[in-house]
């Protein structure tokens, strides 16, 4: 006996609340402007510049002593953060790790280097034990470039999405399907924004991948709009948009739902180095699934599509082409 989340045949109204679900989006997307432009995100190194240092220690050491130490030294703006392995601690092999973050106080990176070895030194002589793990450095100059280069490559990748719908449907799939994503990338920043978690390079390849994700159940559900276009010719727009996304409800959940049972295992015991982009894609699989239902759909409905309605499909003329829609009755 199969597993079955969905039933085979469902008859939701999923434009019963579209005034309410689109405006929730609408008051979501200038909340997420508005937090950046007034709270900002939290950028990491690769954004501002700096340096990273991990370490590991036999025994436990308190994150203020790391941050005394650090203050002593007069290294300018530097946090510390304890680092949890949740799947050593379940072994019994539990580890002490830290992430040291020390802003760049200078343009001259041979200066930044010199601060990270005499952090390093520092931190050896202080700690019996103590394990430098790794170091990592980012310039200004190269910290301004990857800014440039996040922001093109969201855009550049947002326009490509918007040439190949436009290239595949038409346009008015396009920019439904363009307009989710851009919906998608605005809530991700805003989350960012409003919970402060750090912004980094991996945040941007989770916006990236989010992308794909979104325009992939996007695509699924237009794909299926275009089929029943040609099948049902004189169906009302509503209704076989209603048609399209009941047929494809099934694989949307279980699509969204193994993808976050990963992503949920990847976000609990994958560790603080990669809590960010775990995070990151949770939210976007959230948001992107709703995005395909709730965002490109209506958007697909207010633009309408042009059809022959002069030749019958291959399928029942069901519904008719204007009026009250055949779903009005099903709770959404």
């Amino acid at each position: 006996m199969r597993l079955k989340l969905v039933p085979e045949t469902t008859k939701l109204n999923f434009f019963r609340f579209q005034k309410v679900t689109f405006g929730l989006s609408a008051i979501a997307v200038v909340a997420s402007i508005v937090l950046f432009a007034v709270v900002g995100l939290n950028y990491g190194i690769d954004f501002r510049g700096g340096s990273v240092i991990m370490t590991e220690t036999p025994g436990p050491v308190a994150t203020q002593e790391y941050r005394d130490l650090l203050g002593e030294l007069e290294v300018g703006d530097a946090t510390v953060s304890e680092l949890r392995d949740p799947a050593a601690e379940l072994t019994g092999a539990a580890q002490y790790s830290a992430l040291i973050r020390i802003e760049q106080q200078d343009d001259e990176d041979a200066i930044q280097n010199d601060t990270v070895q005499m952090v390093v030194n520092a931190l050896q002589e202080r700690f019996e034990g103590l394990t430098i793990l790794s170091t990592e450095s980012v310039g200004a100059k190269v910290s301004g470039e990857l800014v440039q280069d996040g922001i093109l490559g969201v855009s550049l990748a947002v326009v490509a999405v918007l040439f190949y719908i436009w290239l595949r449907f038409e346009w008015q799939f396009a920019l439904g399907a363009v307009a989710a994503l851009v919906h998608d990338v605005i809530l991700t920043i805003g989350v960012f924004s409003l919970i402060g978690l750090e912004f980094n390079l991996s945040i941007i390849a989770a916006i990236l991948t989010i992308v794909g994700y979104s325009l992939n159940d996007t695509v699924v559900v237009f794909d299926r709009v275009r089929e029943n276009l040609r099948r049902y010719k004189k169906m009302a727009l509503k209704d076989l948009l209603n048609l399209s996304l009941n047929e494809t409800l099934s694989r949307t959940v279980m699509t969204s739902l193994t993808t976050l049972i990963a992503l949920s295992a990847l976000y609990v015991l994958g560790g603080e180095v990669i809590r960010g982009f775990t995070f990151a894609m949770i939210w976007g699989v959230v948001v992107g699934t709703y995005s395909s239902v709730f965002v490109a759909s209506p958007i697909l409905l207010r633009l309408d599509v042009k059809r022959d309605w002069s030749k019958e499909g291959d399928g029942p003329t069901e519904g008719p082409r204007k009026g009250n829609s055949k779903y009005a009755h099903i709770d959404a």
